[in-house]
């Protein structure tokens, strides 16, 4: 099939890779010639692990390539994927405004029937809007051309997206036609996995309830750390304990220093915006809101209680993207982290894999480091912030003769509590009995 995949961001990449894989021939397109020109080097604007190779094999044999001119590739296509960014508004709620204007788009220049699929992330409704919009963009020009308005939500995660994309754990699709059901099958026909075709509200109510749902995990076993850690528990065993129940199971149960990203913050502001439009107010959510806003700087006083004071220290952090595998910053904790540091004078000194150059943007007065250990050298403390493997396997005997004091602060509870003791460090991570 040929396909156009409108956006070229971390979705449409991706998803345009992963098409092209399956044996379809993709027009990925987007209306910023840099960033065009960019991936026609398989140069990706993002870091996403082995996509760039495959982008230059399957620009060579032409199964993938890119375009700023939609009106060039839309009476190609059968299929027309919208993938374009949905950023949040001040008031929380997500901007539809390039979403609006790719319909309006494919309204000016479809002249027979498309499979229109809703990739962007959208809120619960946006689909019908959306479709009016292109009825109206035709009615201008005096034409009743029949379309499917299809929502297909991605659930990519990031740093592991191109293996979502190609071997999803499921396929959401909500349509209303049996001929729309008929040609989403077909483009999804080497995908193994389970389809669930349902009705395209509940299909982007899915992709909201899910992300708000594992932020809820998350909040709530961070919320149990702090508890663990009063009482002398250590929620590490505890949420072992609970993920033995395969009701509960271990995934997104690790107390760390909250979650961050492009996903759960923006889409639980705009879930909960989209409830107070209605006059419902999301209570639950509410509380994973708050805890996750409240976990770093309930992280950064335990620092400073260990410490006495900021002020003057040199602080090393390790990790600066919000998980590791990704160069990606947004909401990231460690900038929260950062911030604090700063407004109590003390010095920072950073390593990160990725995510530097981002980061050096906001705070360029930070030292920043090419490798952990140059990081490590004469600081008073350590935060681990990012799960980075090559953070995880610093080598901590050597490490403790090059750093001041012997402080190492693990946000993510990836070190051995028993074995950095061992070492002569005075260790503390999340819910669990400091030092």
């Amino acid at each position: 099939m040929n396909i156009a995949v409108i956006g070229t961001g971390y979705v449409g990449t991706t998803t345009s890779v992963a098409l092209a894989l399956s044996g379809h021939t993709v027009f990925a397109i987007d209306h910023d010639e840099e960033k065009i020109e960019q991936l026609k080097t398989a140069s990706l604007p993002f870091y996403e692990e082995d996509i760039e190779e495959l982008l230059k094999k399957l620009t060579v044999t032409g199964k993938l390539s890119f375009t700023t001119r939609l009106d060039e590739c839309i009476d190609q296509c059968s299929i027309l994927f919208i993938t374009v960014g949905t950023p949040s508004l001040l008031g929380g709620q997500a901007d539809l405004s390039y979403v609006e204007e790719v319909a309006r788009a494919i309204g000016n220049l479809m002249n027979e029937y498309k499979v229109i699929v809703m990739k962007s992330t959208v809120p619960v409704g946006t689909s019908a809007k959306i479709k009016n919009i292109i009825i109206n963009e035709l009615t201008k020009r005096n034409l009743k051309i029949p379309f499917d308005l299809i929502s297909n939500p991605e659930f990519l995660r990031e740093g592991k997206a191109l293996y979502d994309a190609l071997h999803p754990e499921r396929i959401v699709i909500g349509c209303e036609t049996r001929k729309a059901q008929k040609m989403m099958k077909q483009l999804y026909n080497n995908v193994s996995s389970e389809i669930l075709f349902t009705t395209p509200i509940n299909a982007e109510m899915i992709k909201y309830a899910s992300n708000a749902f594992l932020a809820t995990k998350i909040s709530f076993i961070n919320e149990l750390a702090r508890f663990c850690e009063r009482i002398g528990a250590n929620v590490g065993e505890v949420a072992k304990g609970m993920g033995m129940d395969s009701r509960i199971g271990t995934q997104f149960l690790q107390a760390g220093i909250g979650y961050g990203g492009s996903c759960f913050p923006k889409d639980i502001s705009a879930l909960m915006a989209l409830a107070s439009e209605n006059n419902i107010t999301l209570n639950i959510l509410q509380a994973v809101t708050h805890v996750n806003q409240t976990q770093t700087d309930w992280f950064l006083e335990k620092i400073k209680k260990a410490l006495g004071t900021l002020s003057g220290k040199r602080i090393a952090i390790l990790g600066l993207t919000f998980k590791p595998n990704t160069d990606d910053i947004r909401e990231a904790p460690s900038l929260k982290m950062i911030d604090y540091l700063l407004q109590n004078n003390a010095f920072i000194t950073a390593y990160d894999p990725q995510g530097t150059e981002h980061v050096k943007k906001i705070y360029p007065s930070i030292i920043y480091t090419s490798n952990p250990m140059e990081a490590l050298n004469e600081a008073d403390a350590v935060l681990i912030l990012t799960e980075w493997k090559e953070i995880i396997e610093i080598d901590w005997k050597t490490a403790i003769s090059i750093i001041s004091s012997p402080f190492v602060f693990d946000g993510r509870n990836v070190l051995n509590a028993s074995d950095m003791k061992k070492l002569g460090y005075h260790y503390a991570g999340v819910g669990m009995p400091d030092f």
